[in-house]
């Protein structure tokens, strides 16, 4: 994915930035039409499947913790979310969102992988909402291939919360398969 990503920002001139929470947003919006149980939420007696992917993305500011919505993520470009998310966050930071652009999400990530020390955590479900997905550091560690040669690799920890009356373990695991394939083949985004 950071591979991606740098081609993608070299080619880009300047004129955006892609990051790695915009994959990650992506990743995960694009997941949900595989594994669309995890794009739900528990109603009293029922279960309420949407049909948008609407992404809650958590946002740290001087007041305490906000998630704005990127509505219909699965639909939009890296570049579209990118540009996207940079508006909200700004908006965030100073108290200006408007209660539709923080209310009413069908999935939250929360990322704290700019603090490197992060390798992982596990985050609180945002209800109604039945899942959310922490989001630890990329970091460097060996890995042993198959032919017993080592080599470093990127790895970046995830953790999915979920309300087992809607997703359970199986479900969630099946998205996360999902999940790391796009992030680790981020060119199946494009299909």
């Amino acid at each position: 994915m950071n591979r991606a990503r740098e081609n993608l920002n070299a080619t880009g001139k300047g004129e955006f930035k892609i990051s790695v929470n915009d994959f990650i947003i992506k990743a995960c919006a694009l997941t949900m039409k595989h594994v669309p149980e995890v794009n739900s939420s528990w109603k009293d007696t029922f279960v309420r499947q949407y049909n948008k992917v609407d992404i809650s993305v958590a946002v740290a500011t001087d007041v305490g913790l906000i998630t704005p919505i990127v509505n219909d993520a699965n639909l939009k470009g890296l570049k579209e979310i990118s540009n996207e998310v940079k508006s909200l966050a700004t908006l965030a930071k100073k108290n200006k969102l408007k209660p539709e652009q923080f209310q009413g999400g069908t999935f939250t990530i929360s990322n704290l992988g700019m603090y490197e020390s992060i390798s992982s955590f596990t985050a609180i479900i945002n209800p109604p909402q039945s899942c959310i997905l922490a989001v630890g550091a990329v970091q460097k560690r060996f890995h042993l291939a198959e032919d017993n040669s080592m080599h470093q690799r990127e790895i970046m920890q995830v953790t999915l919360s979920c309300d087992h009356r809607v997703v359970d373990g199986a479900t969630g695991a099946k998205w996360l398969g999902w999940l790391k394939k796009y992030l680790e083949e981020p060119m199946h985004m494009l299909l």
